[in-house]
């Protein structure tokens, strides 16, 4: 399975690569928004994990740019959000977003979501 992890602190976004990595999964990376859409272009994943907001992201335009694309239309997003995001949290997931997380937590956490998403993915794929 292949991750497209959308993060601009490096902190994190290394952090997120190793323990996704470490459990089997194939990971690229994208440190901003026109990065992860020639990705996406590019590339076929299974699930993309993005910051909600940020400078460089704009979590929202990011999905209505994925959404917009037939290639890419139905790919799981989760997300990653601050506490304080309640409101941008519920217009992103009436856009499709399939979960999030809010900072901080837990990559362990991070890794159970997005296990949870692929299988769902899979057994809704027979």
């Amino acid at each position: 399975m292949k991750v497209l992890i959308c993060e601009h602190e490096e902190l994190l976004l290394t952090t997120l690569v190793y323990r996704i990595r470490k459990h089997g999964f194939a990971v690229e990376t994208a440190r901003n928004r026109k990065e992860a859409l020639k990705l996406l272009r590019e590339n076929s994943f299974d699930l993309l994990v993005a910051d909600i907001f940020s400078p460089e992201f704009l979590g929202i335009a990011l999905m209505r740019s994925i959404r917009r694309n037939s290639k890419n239309k139905k790919i799981p997003i989760l997300l990653i959000a601050d506490l304080e995001q309640d409101e941008l949290m519920l217009h992103a997931l009436k856009l499709g977003a399939r979960d999030f997380v809010t900072k901080p937590f837990k990559p362990d956490e991070l890794v159970i979501r997005i296990k949870g998403i692929l299988q769902s993915k899979m057994v809704n794929a027979k």
